[in-house]
């Protein structure tokens, strides 16, 4: 080239045949992968990523987050996947580490929009296809259900499923091959070395990868404030055991459907002690029933029965798996404890185990359940009194043990929130990865590698779709704060009739309270509040040229400055005007 250079990188090289020269491939060092985070930091929930190469997509999870407290009426939410509909011609595949909500709860949405295979475990392809099968979406899914250890092509991806522990089975963390460099997805994980299906999490490939050369390492950091490692998933069969044999009544163990090895655990040791065991919750008969049909769930003939025959079967006799461990309003045990399932009352000889940690947030609708189950005369065993839960994410000794074998140029904390991002941060740089190496980014910034460099190159959209029964982003900001002004201050529906004719008052304005004070007992305020409205009406349309727009300000003003003066409250004021 005259008066340059030419920019290229050798990359490799393939022999055609025994005695013909090598074709080289080449590589532009100004080739880039970029990272896109959609969901899943600063925030537990709705992890989404998509990496780009080339202008293909390959999408990591699609998962969906539960409602904070200050989004009243909202079900959950879903990560804003609008970037991805925009290119959804190129997105070449959707790779699921495991069955998690959290990772796979926005499937039913994104695929409406977005038409392109899943990868994963067979129980997460099973959990998946249930799940679409609600929504009457499985027959137009491909589907690609994955062994540890497979390496699958995807566009340009080649994806390497590595097995790992997590508190689901069927959880691979990822290799992704790009001509860029290899980006390692830890997926959720803990390093257990005596797990209960005997596979623990494969440190091999891990050691592999950090010699052959890791381009990045996004890695979990939900448990980076725990010290030391996270407690095998065995250590509480001997809990269990000795649970189960002080029980002299009936047991009930409540957990995350999704846990099987933690199910596998309840169900053998109800077996040891000649107990028949009934599933209650449509969550945890349908994983059940996926996982003893795929082979993750071992229960011999005779031992389940069906929840309308408990009543066959003596208290002692009897162990009943159920959800609700979050104390969800609707959730089996709740119902239970507030004496409202159909099937199933609390008596006094029934011993109650919480086999789960409160998410964050879930804490006081967790205490509520354990106060009705208490006072409904069971003995209940939680976390705070007794150890019956272990996490499925790493400490941080296993977090350093993961970053000292993979070796990272680039390191990402992912999936916590960002105070978990910034010590995960830390963690790296002390056991050597360079601070400029180092990213804490934000939902939908651009991570931009080169094989010699790496930036936040810029932003995408992204943010959060907020899903209430059957609408899917219908529901703003302007509509919860309305919810939020109604919970707490309540409505004032001011009712007026004007005449077609001169537009003169006929009828009103009548007042009607919802929410903010019962009328009966406030007589005197609600007529003097209609009073003033009535006359500052009467100038507003003095002459019947009043517009409606004008009129109902003339009410919101009045009623809004005269509450607020009596009884310092801000309800929301309605105005209702008929025409005859």
């Amino acid at each position: 080239m005259c008066g340059g250079t030419l920019n290229i990188l050798l990359l490799g090289a393939v022999r055609l045949a025994p005695g013909q020269l090598e074709v080289f491939f080449l590589l532009s060092k100004k080739d880039k992968v970029s990272l896109i985070p959609l969901g899943g930091l600063g925030e537990i929930g709705k992890n989404m990523l998509a990496i780009e190469y080339n202008k293909d997509f390959l999408l990591i999870d699609a998962g969906l987050m539960f409602p904070e407290e200050e989004m009243l009426g909202i079900d959950f939410v879903i990560p804003d996947y609008s970037f991805l509909v925009e290119h959804k011609e190129r997105v070449r595949g959707i790779v699921l580490t495991h069955g998690h909500e959290d990772h796979i709860g926005a499937l039913p949405y994104l695929l409406r929009d977005i038409n392109a295979p899943i990868y994963g475990s067979r129980l997460t392809i099973g959990l998946v296809q249930g799940k679409l099968r609600e929504f009457g979406l499985e027959r137009a899914v491909e589907y690609r259900s994955i062994n540890p250890g497979d390496k699958v092509k995807i566009g340009p991806f080649t994806v390497e499923f590595i097995h790992v522990n997590h508190s689901i089975a069927g959880t691979y963390a990822l290799a992704v091959h790009t001509p860029v460099g290899i980006i390692v997805h830890t997926a959720d994980f803990k390093i257990d070395y005596t797990p209960i299906d005997g596979d623990p999490t494969d440190l091999r490939k891990f050691t592999e990868l950090g010699a052959q050369g890791v381009l990045a390492l996004l890695s979990d950091s939900t448990n980076v404030e725990g010290e030391g490692f996270t407690p095998s998933e065995r250590v509480l069969t001997e809990k269990f055991e000795e649970l189960f044999y002080k029980a002299e009544g009936r047991i009930l163990v409540a957990t995350f459907a999704s846990n099987i090895h933690r199910i596998q655990q309840v169900i053998n040791a109800a077996m040891a002690h000649g107990r028949k065991v009934a599933l209650s919750g449509r969550s945890m008969i349908n994983v059940v029933t996926t996982a003893i049909d795929l082979g993750y769930l071992r229960i011999p003939e005779g031992v389940l029965i069906d929840l309308d025959d408990i009543g066959k079967y003596p208290p002692e006799k009897l162990a009943i798996v159920t959800t609700g461990s979050q104390g969800e309003p609707m959730s089996a045990l709740t119902r239970i404890a507030t004496s409202d399932h159909r099937k199933i009352s609390i008596t006094p000889n029934d011993t109650v185990i919480i086999s789960a940690s409160a998410i964050p947030g879930n804490e006081k609708m967790v205490a509520r359940t354990i106060n009705h189950l208490f006072k409904l005369g069971a003995r209940v065993i939680y976390e705070t009194t007794t150890s019956i839960h272990v996490s499925g994410h790493a400490r941080q000794e296993e977090l350093k043990m993961m970053l000292t074998m993979v070796r990272p140029k680039y390191f990402i904390p992912v999936h916590g929130e960002y105070r978990h991002l910034v010590q995960h941060a830390r963690l790296a740089q002390e056991l050597g990865v360079p601070g400029e190496n180092v990213f804490i980014p934000e939902n939908g910034d651009v991570i931009e590698f080169t094989r010699d460099s790496g930036r936040i190159a810029g932003k995408v959209p992204a943010g959060s779709i907020l899903v209430d029964g059957l609408g899917v982003g219908d529901v703003g900001n302007i509509v919860l704060r309305d919810r939020k002004q109604l919970s707490q201050d309540g409505i004032l529906i001011a009712v007026v009739t004007i005449s077609k004719d001169t537009g003169a008052i006929v009828a009103g304005p009548d007042l009607v309270s919802r929410g903010f004070v019962y009328v009966r007992e406030a007589e005197h305020l609600m007529e003097e509040a209609r009073l003033k409205v009535k006359d500052a009406l009467e100038k507003t349309v003095n002459g019947g040229n009043a517009e409606w727009s004008s009129i109902k300000s003339t009410i919101r003003e009045v009623l809004s400055k005269h509450l607020y003066e009596k009884m310092k409250r801000r309800p929301m004021i309605l105005p209702i005007i008929m025409e005859i």
